[in-house]
C-alpha cells in the first residue's frame, strides 16, 4: 500500500515512472561521486599523516637547535638577533575544485629571492646552532603551508562525504522505495478499475441483449394475433 495519498491515475503513474528514472540516475552519480571523494580523501589522509610527522620532527629539531643556540649565547644577544626579521613572507589564497567541493591552495612567495635573506643578524656573535634552527624553519614552510592545505581539504571533504553519504541513504531507501511503492499502488489501482468497467460493460451488454431479446418476444407475439 502506498506511504503517502495519490491520485492513481495514468498521468500520475508517468509522473512518476519519470521521476523514479530520474531518482535512479541521480543514486548512481551520487554513490559514484561519495566514492571517488573517499579515494581522494584517503589519499589526502595519507599524505596529511606524512607531512604532519615530517613538519614535527622538523619543528623538533628546530628547537633542539634553539636550545642548544640560547645555552651558548647571551640571552641579550639572541633578542636582539631576533628582533627584526630581514626577510618577509607574502601569502596567497587560491582555490580548486574537487567533486564540487573548493579545496584551498596556498601559494607564498618571499619579498627578495635570495635564500640568504632569512638571517636577520651578523654572524660574529651568533653560534652555528641559531643559523641551523633558522634554516630548517625556513625549509619547513613550504610543508607546514601543504600541511594546512590537507588538514582543510580533509575537513571540507568529510563534511561533502557526510552529506553525500546522507543524500545516497535518503534516495536509496527513503524516496526510490517509495516511489516503487506508489507505482504499485497506481497499477493495481488502474487495474481493478479497468476490471470494474469491463465488467460494467459487460452488464450493459447482457442488459442490452436481454432487452433487445424482450423486445423481439413481444413483436412475435403480437404479429400471431
Amino acid at each position: 500500500m502506498a506511504k503517502t495519498h495519490v491520485n492513481p491515475t495514468r498521468m500520475e503513474l508517468t509522473r512518476l515512472k519519470k521521476k523514479l528514472v530520474t531518482a535512479i540516475r541521480g543514486h548512481k552519480l551520487l554513490k559514484d561521486k561519495r566514492d571517488e571523494l573517499m579515494r581522494q580523501f584517503l589519499e589526502l589522509v595519507r599524505e596529511n599523516k606524512a607531512l604532519r610527522e615530517k613538519v614535527e620532527a622538523g619543528i623538533q629539531a628546530a628547537n633542539k637547535n634553539f636550545v642548544l643556540a640560547r645555552a651558548s649565547m647571551q640571552d641579550e644577544i639572541l633578542n636582539v638577533a631576533l628582533m627584526a626579521p630581514k626577510q618577509e613572507v607574502y601569502l596567497e589564497m587560491d582555490k580548486r575544485n574537487v567533486m564540487s567541493v573548493d579545496i584551498p591552495i596556498f601559494n607564498y612567495k618571499t619579498r627578495t629571492p635570495d635564500a640568504n635573506d632569512i638571517y636577520s643578524y651578523g654572524y660574529a656573535f651568533t653560534s652555528s646552532d641559531l643559523d641551523g634552527a633558522v634554516k630548517s624553519l625556513a625549509d619547513l614552510l613550504p610543508d607546514m603551508l601543504r600541511l594546512a592545505e590537507c588538514e582543510k581539504s580533509c575537513q571540507l571533504m568529510a563534511a561533502e562525504i557526510e552529506k553525500t553519504r546522507r543524500r545516497v541513504n535518503a534516495l536509496e531507501h527513503v524516496m526510490i522505495p517509495e516511489m516503487r511503492e506508489n507505482i504499485k499502488y497506481i497499477v493495481m489501482k488502474l487495474d481493478e478499475n479497468e476490471r470494474s468497467t469491463q465488467i460494467r460493460l459487460m452488464k450493459v451488454k447482457d442488459m442490452m441483449l436481454e432487452q433487445a431479446h424482450h423486445y423481439s418476444e413481444r413483436v412475435n407475439s403480437s404479429s400471431e394475433v
